[in-house]
């Protein structure tokens, strides 16, 4: 599923192609995604012009002129991809998963393909967009300001989930994924097994901190391809080359012999049925 740094990306690609500017023809192709589209819903985009776009968690929220916000989820395989309206170009025909197709007064095509259609489209009321189902309780953004050693360590207080799970729970930091949680607690110095209530004062400053650095690198590298994500012009990211822990089980970890002596070595463990990759010699 794509994670915080890959929706980001998507929305600073689609940011040029729709701030500012009309839809002037919405194409439905089926009648729902994971949940039903709204109705009307192509009828209701149509006409109208973007003032921005924004992200919520793992949320792209494309603001319209009449107060409404369409919000949009990828799920686990959905792109939103740009063709440009450049003089001779030719656009394929839509595929069999090219379900929501927008295309703006300048002729720029967005196609919404979601292979396996567990990606979501809603038009919400701006001023009920916090209490939508979706975003209601979600916590603290961890690019943002109010998010911090002090507000994590108050958020993990009393937990006594493993700091894995409780840092994939959206309502303690939104937007954190199964891969970007095991690069942060590596980069952090701790395991993925410690208690998350145990995560206070120094260690949630390194954690809060990790989370940040980590974060902003893969974004700034285009997020990770695994399967089916793209950037919205259609290229891959490039993060994955940049994992210290994530998918190397067996190797040595960036910067310690762990792999070199005896059966050390990044471990694999599953924890809550997914995959959590760290290393038994830096992570306490």
């Amino acid at each position: 599923m794509p994670e915080l740094p890959e929706v980001e990306t998507v929305i600073r690609g689609l940011r040029p192609r729709l701030e500012g500017v009309r839809l002037s023809r919405v194409v439905q192709r089926r009648a729902d995604l994971r949940l039903p589209l709204p109705e009307n819903f192509a009828a209701r985009l149509e006409g109208r012009r973007v003032t921005r776009l924004a992200r919520r968690a793992k949320y792209i929220l494309i603001h319209l002129d009449d107060r409404q916000v369409l919000l949009c989820h990828l799920g686990m395989s959905g792109r939103m991809t740009v063709s440009g309206a450049e003089a001779g170009a030719e656009r394929e025909p839509p595929g069999p998963h090219d379900h929501v197709i927008l295309t703006t007064e300048r002729g720029d095509e967005i196609r919404f393909n979601d292979a396996r259609r567990f990606g979501v489209m809603d038009l919400v009321d701006a001023e009920r967009l916090e209490q939508h189902r979706l975003l209601a309780g979600l916590g603290p953004e961890p690019l943002g300001n109010e998010f911090s050693g002090p507000e994590l360590a108050r958020r993990l207080a009393g937990k006594r989930s493993p700091i894995k799970a409780a840092l994939l729970d959206q309502r303690v930091v939104a937007g954190l994924g199964n891969i970007y949680v095991s690069e942060s607690l590596f980069f952090a110095g701790i395991s993925p097994r410690r208690a998350a209530r145990s995560v206070q004062g120094d260690r949630a400053e390194r954690l809060a901190a990790a989370i940040r650095d980590v974060l902003t690198r893969a974004i700034q590298a285009g997020g990770s391809s695994l399967r089916d994500y793209v950037q919205a012009s259609g290229e891959l990211g490039y993060f994955q080359h940049e994992w210290a822990v994530y998918g190397r089980e067996g190797q040595a970890c960036p910067g310690c012999t762990c792999g070199l002596k005896g059966p050390g070595g990044i471990r694999r463990i599953v924890q809550s049925n997914r995959a959590t990759f760290y290393c038994g010699t830096r992570q306490r």
